[in-house]
């Protein structure tokens, strides 16, 4: 008998969805982590005396497009959602702006602010929730060669889809530019777009402005707690059903014979043996735990990419304050902050030229605003997500320039809150080489690999693979970002994932 039916490589928030399903129908069920907490990217710790930092993603968006949580009954296993509303603050320094969940107060705020551009707002999310609402649901399902097709199609809601396609296939700046005249509106929306990687001339980018809409579909929240709110709950989901989750407990090497996946063993020699495994882990380590004849030329030559983005976490003694300050909104949303759409191309510039960038767009978020519990009564937590760094660099290293890129970034907010610098009381500086030795992001890569069109949908990790299975390997499949449908804290992955083998594991299959 094996020791378990199904072995989990790994404990990001993906994996732990994989695991709590299919413990959850039955299956005997072990995950083994490399760390010591679980919830890879999506995990908190004190760090700072009476400070809770996140060490990954923060902002709790596509999950609450999926039936995850009340799926898995998360709430009965600790996890409470704070709402974040107002969704974003949006400012260029000097005029700032509000994204509330309800769209009517957004646009009728707007057009009082900007006049026509509330208007435009809404017309805006009037000719693209369709589509949004389209991609969720192909989020939420196995991927298929047919997908941009079906977006297409499902989006139209009586539009003619010869004008829809030319825009979805277009650069999301292009299509911010077709509905925003006015750069103080349209900057934010598309830097927010540039959070999926990248940049707003890029072919084929749409989408990541389209989806857009789904933000005031499922809101924003926070797990009370911190982010690793979601993946502790994850944890007492799979216990509460017989499942097994050790910590410390990195694995070397995926057992394979004759072609069926077995088990693992563990860097300290341990073995355990399975029906079934699933890595939630970067593909490319998922590659290097197999045997060299197993792992095709695909798996090799994914594009991971150059890096991604730089987080500066602060640990405040003050509140903080900017200079345009509504209180307590500029605080509660996530800060999209970027003086024009010159800054975000600048930065690309110099993260093509192999250099961190100098004046870098920010998304700031201090969730002690509406969290109490992550920073003292007079404090504030305050984490800076900056775009673009490159994990390898033209000149120097991450040890010689950590110190400048972290002074660009701390200058670069202080246009938007003077004076920060002077209330901070602890730290932790994330550049790429940090992301790639801590969290297994390879190259400092958020989304384990581009989110371009070629590595998207069915394209990801490669065509072969894009079903949640290893090709040429029976009982191992995928999960996490390294598959449809990416990056982000979502947890999609891990349910498609989990419904492909608890179909193969089970005779009853998907319940």
């Amino acid at each position: 008998m094996p020791d378990y039916d199904l072995i989990v490589m790994g404990a990001g928030h993906n994996a732990l969805v994989t695991a709590a399903y299919a413990a959850r129908a039955g299956l005997k069920v072990g995950v083994f982590e490399r760390r010591h907490l679980v919830g890879g990217a999506v995990s908190t710790e004190e760090l700072v005396p009476g400070y809770r930092f996140d060490y990954g993603g923060s902002a709790h968006i596509l999950i609450r497009m999926t039936p995850i949580v009340r799926e898995l009954e998360l709430t009965r296993h600790g996890l409470h959602y704070l709402e974040v509303d107002p969704m974003f603050h949006c400012s260029d320094g000097e005029t700032p702006w509000f994204i509330h969940r309800d769209p009517a107060r957004t646009i009728r705020e707007l057009e009082e602010k900007f006049p026509g551009q509330g208007d435009a707002y809404g017309r805006f999310l009037d000719d693209w929730t369709p589509f949004a609402r389209a991609v969720a649901d192909l989020f939420n399902s196995a991927p298929g060669p047919l997908d941009l097709g079906k977006m297409v199609m499902r989006s139209g809601q009586g539009k003619d889809w010869n004008e829809q396609l030319p825009r979805i296939l277009r650069p999301y700046g292009d299509v911010a530019r077709e509905y925003f005249t006015d750069e103080r509106v349209r900057a934010p929306l598309v830097w927010m777009a540039a959070q999926s990687g990248p940049p707003p001339s890029d072919p084929l980018s749409a989408p990541f402005l389209l989806w857009h809409p789904l933000y005031h579909e499922g809101g924003v929240a926070r797990p009370k707690g911190g982010s690793g709110g979601l993946t502790k709950a994850l944890r007492r989901a799979i216990e509460a059903e017989g499942g097994e989750v050790f910590t410390d407990a990195p694995v070397k090497e995926i057992l394979v014979r004759d072609g069926q996946a077995q088990g693992i063993r563990l860097e300290n020699g341990e073995t355990y043996t399975a029906r079934a495994v699933v890595s939630g882990t970067h593909v490319l380590t998922t590659a290097a735990a197999l045997p060299d004849e197993y792992v095709p030329a695909a798996a090799k030559n994914v594009r991971v990419g150059n890096g991604f983005g730089m987080i500066l976490r602060l640990a405040l003694s003050e509140k903080v304050k900017y200079r345009h300050h509504t209180e307590p909104d500029s605080r509660v949303g996530l800060g999209l902050l970027v003086k024009n759409e010159r800054q975000i191309m600048q930065g690309y510039g110099e993260y093509l030229a192999g250099q961190p960038t100098t004046d870098p767009p920010l998304v700031a978020m201090s969730f002690s605003a509406v969290d109490d519990s992550l920073a003292p009564p007079q404090g504030d937590v305050l984490w800076l997500w900056a775009q673009y760094y490159p994990f390898e660099l033209a000149s120097g290293s991450w040890e010689t320039r950590t110190a400048e890129a972290r002074e660009n970034i701390l200058r670069a907010f202080e246009h938007y809150a003077p004076g920060t610098r002077d209330t901070i009381v602890g730290e932790l500086v994330q550049t790429p080489q940090w992301l790639h030795d801590h969290l297994g992001l390879h190259r400092g890569n958020v989304m384990h690999l581009e989110m371009s069109f070629d590595q998207m949908f069915s394209f990801r990790p490669w065509m072969k693979a894009s079903q949640y299975r290893w090709p040429g390997i029976r009982g191992l499949y995928l999960t996490g970002a390294s598959t449809h449908p990416g990056g982000g804290i979502m947890g999609a992955s891990g349910r498609n994932a989990a419904r492909v083998i608890v179909k193969d594991l089970t005779r009853r299959g998907w319940r």
